[in-house]
């Protein structure tokens, strides 16, 4: 088995000094939610540890994954791909194409059996008429480079859950990859596409510690996806007043209220949009003025129609209206959503209730 330099070695064959190469680290730190104290734990994995191969393979996407990848601002793209891993074959990134791409993916197989990383953007059709790659089943690609991986990262919601490709009728028959992996272990990264930090973030988590990070029942990494939009949301406080936008160009849309009304998917939906955001921290859908379409979780893209004025309760297989259901009944139906909004309601209306009866 041939050896990888380590990311420090790979670092400096690349221009780092030292001090840029601490001053990685310590972004590193930042990212993956450690304590500043607890840099020193990044450089020196950073030291030892080696370059990881990395095989990354496309099936039915729109390439955005790969899009929001390279925009990472901390780590930045680079870094990850120059210094914390060596990306073998990549059908977006790789400078060369053809048959020359394809052996050197045939060529990791062989010379890092069990030690590779396969990141995968896509979902992957049970019909093998419908996608093949260099005039091979993409389906049985996968599968064989799956079972010589040390593990797989799925990026995006395609591989993640089927994505767009599996919405109905899904004419493709497509599937998540986890329909196809059988022993190796799986990491699920949903999103459409996902935060380009959580990206980076999770590999380079994985490069730095040599294992996982804790995953959540549905194989998500809590520290991305551990809570709700809504909980993080700068508009929480005008969904707990109960002011909300009616339409888009009312005045309540002026005054950044909560957009719950005109179909928001936050109180439903794990990711880190809120408190990550997005283009290097500027901003998030919300933010800007456009309601969560939870494109983060299974079966987003048949959960519509988007901006609809109805909303699924979390907990619960109720839709409602919110023009018919005020805020309190909200908050009875759905526990954990502004519920001590909601309880001070609710104990108004029945102190109101008693005293009308005495």
């Amino acid at each position: 088995m041939k050896r990888q330099k380590t990311v420090y070695e790979a670092a400096i064959d690349h221009g780092f000094t030292r001090r840029d190469f601490l001053k990685m680290c310590t972004a590193l730190a930042a990212t993956l939610g450690l304590e500043y104290t607890q840099s020193d734990k990044v450089v020196k994995a950073m030291e030892t540890n080696t370059r990881v191969p990395v095989i990354w393979m496309q099936f039915q996407d729109c390439t955005g994954c790969s899009e929001s990848f390279i925009r990472s601002s901390q780590p930045k793209t680079e870094s990850v791909l120059l210094d914390m891993i060596s990306l073998e074959y990549s059908e977006v990134l790789s400078a060369p194409s053809g048959f020359q791409v394809e052996s050197s993916m045939e060529q990791v197989y062989k010379d890092y059996k069990g030690e590779y990383i396969i990141a995968v953007e896509g979902s992957i059709p049970d019909d093998d008429s419908f996608l093949s790659v260099g005039g091979k089943s993409a389906k049985d690609t996968f599968i064989k480079m799956a079972e010589g991986a040390k593990a797989i990262i799925a990026y995006g919601s395609c591989s993640s859950w089927g994505g767009v490709a599996a919405a109905y009728p899904n004419p493709t028959g497509a599937k998540p990859i986890t329909a196809h992996v059988k022993n190796t272990p799986v990491i699920l990264v949903p999103g459409c596409p996902p935060i380009a930090e959580v990206m980076t973030g999770v590999i380079a988590y994985i490069i730095t510690f040599g294992k996982f990070p804790e995953l959540d029942h549905l194989g998500r990494p809590t520290s991305f996806y551990r809570h709700r939009i809504h909980d993080k949301c700068n508009r929480r406080a005008y969904f707990d007043a109960g002011l909300f936008v009616e339409n888009f160009d009312d005045e309540g849309a002026k005054q950044g209220y909560c957009l719950y009304k005109v179909g928001c998917k936050g109180p439903t939906t794990y990711n880190s949009c809120a408190e990550m955001r997005w283009n290097g921290g500027v901003s998030y859908p919300i933010q800007s003025g456009n309601p969560c379409i939870g494109c983060s979780e299974k079966g987003f893209w048949d959960n519509g129609p988007f901006f609809e004025r109805r909303a699924k309760i979390p907990g619960t297989q109720t839709t409602i209206n919110p023009d018919e259901v005020g805020l309190a009944a909200l908050g009875l139906t759905a526990a954990g959503i502004a519920v001590h909004a909601a309880g001070t309601v609710v104990k108004k209306k029945k102190d109101d209730k008693r005293g009308e009866e005495e």
